[in-house]
């Protein structure tokens, strides 16, 4: 991997990412040890490489980040900027909002991470094993369909909150947002079937 391919993928795995001169507990220099202060002031984490310690990446990082001097701060793989600017931001009060956009991964990822249909099966089935089960809808909005013995003698309310309750874990995270769930027994569940037109013959297998 070349130099420039290494200083790339460094800034596309951490989502803050300073290059200094030194470490944090021990800055180099007075710019980056502002700029050290000011990032710890957020409580936001941050990855950093010391350029003291990597000459290869102090010499050919300004090419690629077409900055010149050091430190450097990416945000979501975009130069932020060195000291001066990363003060700016900070006593602006737009520093902080963009650290913490950068290392919220968990509830942007549970938008784009929605539940499949096969996930909310495998999660009934573990509480109801017999269970008969259709889903129809797209992504985080379904309806489920569910008949089991389990039900035999219990509310309506009480199926649906036995079955609502092996989906606690999708509808905690969000990848689940609206179900709409009809339950049945079997008996339930055949009674709702259309009767068999008349002249027809229907063969029980």
């Amino acid at each position: 991997m070349s130099t420039k391919e290494t200083i790339l993928k460094q800034i596309a795995d951490n989502p803050i990412l300073l290059y200094m001169k030194g470490v944090p507990t021990a800055p180099e220099c007075g710019f980056s040890g502002k700029t050290v202060e000011i990032l710890n002031a957020t409580k936001v984490p941050y990855a950093y490489v010391d350029v003291l310690r990597a000459p290869f990446i102090r010499d050919r990082l300004p090419s690629v980040s077409k900055w010149p001097t050091f430190p450097q701060l990416f945000v979501k793989g975009e130069l932020v900027g060195g000291a001066d600017i990363v003060e700016a931001l900070y006593n602006d009060g737009s520093l902080l909002p963009m650290l913490q956009a950068a290392v919220k991964p968990a509830e942007d990822a549970a938008e784009n991470n929605v539940i499949t249909h096969s996930e909310v099966e495998a999660l009934i089935l573990g509480s109801y094993p017999d269970a008969q089960i259709a889903i129809e809808g797209q992504g985080c909005d379904l309806t489920i369909r569910v008949v089991s013995e389990q039900f035999a003698g219990l509310t309506m309310v009480k199926q649906h909150q036995g079955v609502m309750a092996t989906l606690t874990e999708p509808l905690a995270s969000g990848r689940l947002h609206a179900v709409t769930l009809k339950t049945f027994t079997p008996e339930q569940w055949q009674a709702q079937q259309p009767a068999p037109q008349a002249g027809l013959l229907q063969i029980q297998l």
